[in-house]
């Protein structure tokens, strides 16, 4: 049972991350009906501005709420910069072209990114900086829980949460539930589609960098390829819960970590990257539309 337990734990906090990118996805997609493959880079860089500024600061010498805030911070602004330049030099050029055209562009900057990294951070891993103390917040079932597994938690519901309330009870999540239903109609009624677009990238590209934080606290190691298997895994997660749905790729993150964790902890390690690809081709033969997702007729 303290096994179980245990297990339980590890796959909420993993599926948290897994869900926390796969909003990213399934955010864009919802609007522009578009894969962001970069997505997972920027997720990348937002673990590498978490680890710069925290050894500028030397916030690693002084662990605690007010270095984790700082770090997820400016992560926070990385990624939302970088992601809101993806979009306008990137994308929004090509928003009238063949959606192959777009495809294409987000694989090229997804290598970009990837070889820039590189370039810059160097190809080697490097060891995320303890931000948060390794100690035992509570004791449950026989099983101590760390810190870092309750500020993966918290952190992932409060996000999901305040991403949830801004769609559905501010003025520019409605506009943007309004661009994913029909951008031109949106436009007739004095919505600025770009803005809400460029605003999209913004908030995805945001939640990423929660994620690459996240995953820097619980599995301190980053290297410039980091976001490449995370990336798929996320990616399955959106589409398992319903690409373009909220709750859907909520839904998908949680079931992809306590899946993996399972198969990981009662049959191998070995098959915990196959997991991600076998529940993608069984998503895709069942149900196309994912858990949550509506089949929609298209007129020919």
């Amino acid at each position: 049972m303290q096994e179980l337990i245990q297990h339980l734990i590890n796959g909420i906090g993993l599926g948290s991350i897994y869900a926390l990118i796969a909003l990213g996805y399934t955010m864009v997609y919802g609007i522009l009906k578009l894969i962001n493959f970069a997505h997972a880079d920027v997720y990348m860089v937002g673990a590498f501005a978490a680890y710069y500024i925290s050894r500028w600061l030397n916030l690693e010498s002084q662990p605690g709420l007010i270095s984790f805030v700082v770090v997820l911070g400016f992560a926070i602004l990385s990624c939302a910069l970088l992601g809101w330049l993806i979009e306008r030099l990137a994308y929004r050029p090509l928003r009238k072209a063949p959606k192959l055209n777009n495809l294409i562009t987000a694989i090229g900057v997804s290598l970009l990114l990837q070889y820039l990294a590189q370039l810059v951070f160097g190809a080697d891993p490097k060891v995320f900086p303890v931000i948060i103390e390794d100690a035992t917040f509570m004791n449950l079932g026989g099983v101590d829980v760390k810190n870092f597994d309750v500020v993966v938690l918290v952190v992932s519901l409060i996000s999901m949460f305040l991403l949830h309330f801004f769609i559905h009870h501010t003025r520019t999540g409605k506009a943007m539930r309004a661009v994913s239903v029909n951008a031109s109609v949106a436009s007739i009624f004095g919505i600025n589609v770009n803005r809400i677009i460029s605003f999209t990238f913004i908030a995805g590209s945001a939640l990423a960098a929660v994620g690459s934080v996240l995953v820097g606290i619980k599995y301190p190691k980053i290297d410039p390829l980091m976001g490449m298997m995370i990336g798929v895994k996320a990616f399955v997660a959106a589409v398992l819960g319903g690409i373009g749905n909220i709750m859907g790729a909520m839904l998908g993150g949680l079931i992809m970590g306590l899946s993996e964790e399972m198969v990981v902890a009662y049959f191998s390690s070995t098959y915990r990257d196959a997991l991600a690809f076998s529940l993608l081709i069984v998503i895709l033969l069942f149900r196309p539309s994912g858990l949550l997702g509506k089949n929609i007729s298209e007129k020919v």
